[in-house]
């Protein structure tokens, strides 16, 4: 890229970040600017992790949040971060779009000697990072395949709709579904793999070209996150599969919550989103005001199922409509 059209870039995000949460600090505690980005705020899923960031800064006391949306871009979200370090924040909330693609922007943000904490995605290739609040999104898939084996424990058929390519929680999912399900691999089979960049309208239409060219539908669609099989959905209704076909998505949304309570979806994985981000921003905080490094530097919380027998342990029920 060239210098001129980079700084236009940089100077255009500096002055296109949101500025929330101004809670006063108290007086023995230095007032803190985060910068706090996610990889796309139209997915409710961020949105939520965002709100539990903000409120959990309230909480604190004496921490701006600079609130800043990827858009499902590398680029924008490297120019957000980059912005932040010319601004001068005191530490960064990152939430990454494409874990090898933001490598170089944090560590410019390490390198400027800025804590950074990473939430729900890694970037492994910076040595440098504060610490990784996340899911432990392998356990995660292993609990999708552990779920089927156990809905179908004469084997089945399956569909899998993998998230976005490049993302470590997508990878990371479909290694624990196929670790699962590979070793029964003559009981279960995959009839049908492909990404659907964890976006529900590409999950509805790859739903559907996948059930056209099938001579008889799979026994369950399994799927990296709730919006693809909220998608997925979509397209069993329209051809009255609703409850022939098992359902099982990740990410335990609201109106996920409530297909599976009406009986439209099997499964979702609850992974804490606000528990993490609260555990990140806390850690960060805790660094910046008193030194204190975490007491490990990645911290993974354990996914678990959430059907209609145990709906109540998932941490977004009480916004169930």
């Amino acid at each position: 890229m060239k210098p001129v059209r980079r700084r236009l870039i940089l100077l255009a995000s500096l002055a296109g970040l949101a500025m929330t949460c101004t809670i006063p600090a108290s007086a023995d505690e230095k007032h803190l600017t985060i910068l706090a980005t996610m990889p796309d705020m139209a997915f409710p899923f961020f949105t939520h992790m965002m709100t539990q960031v903000k409120a959990e800064a309230a909480k604190i006391g004496g921490v701006d949040i600079i609130e800043a949306d990827g858009q499902r871009s590398s680029p924008k979200q490297t120019a957000d971060i980059e912005a932040a370090i010319t601004k001068g924040v005191d530490g960064m909330f990152l939430d990454p779009n494409e874990v090898d693609a933001l490598a170089p922007a944090v560590q410019e943000a390490v390198d400027a000697n800025i804590p950074v904490v990473t939430v729900d995605r890694r970037v492994d290739k910076v040595a440098g990072v504060l610490a990784h609040v996340g899911a432990d999104n392998v356990k995660g898939g292993e609990v999708q395949g552990e779920l089927i084996m156990k809905l179908f424990p004469n084997g089945a058929t399956v569909m899998n709709l993998q998230g976005q390519s490049g993302a470590s929680p997508a990878i990371d999912r479909n290694k624990g579904l196929h670790n699962v399900l590979d070793k029964a691999a003559d009981k279960y089979k995959f009839v049908f793999e492909d990404t659907a960049g964890f976006d529900r309208a590409k999950g509805l239409a790859m739903t559907e070209s996948a059930l056209d060219g099938m001579k008889t539908p799979p026994d369950v669609i399994v799927c990296a996150n709730d919006d693809m099989a909220l998608g997925a959905l979509q397209a069993l209704k329209a051809r009255n599969l609703i409850g022939k076909v098992k359902l099982i998505g990740f990410d335990a949304l609201p109106e996920g919550l409530a297909q599976i309570r009406d009986g439209n979806m099997t499964a979702t994985i609850e992974q804490s989103p606000g528990g993490q981000s609260k555990a990140a921003l806390d850690a960060l905080v805790e660094f910046i005001r008193h030194g204190t490094k975490p007491a490990q530097a990645v911290t993974l919380l354990t996914p678990i199922a959430i059907t209609k027998d145990n709906l109540n342990q998932s941490e977004r029920l009480d916004e169930v409509k």
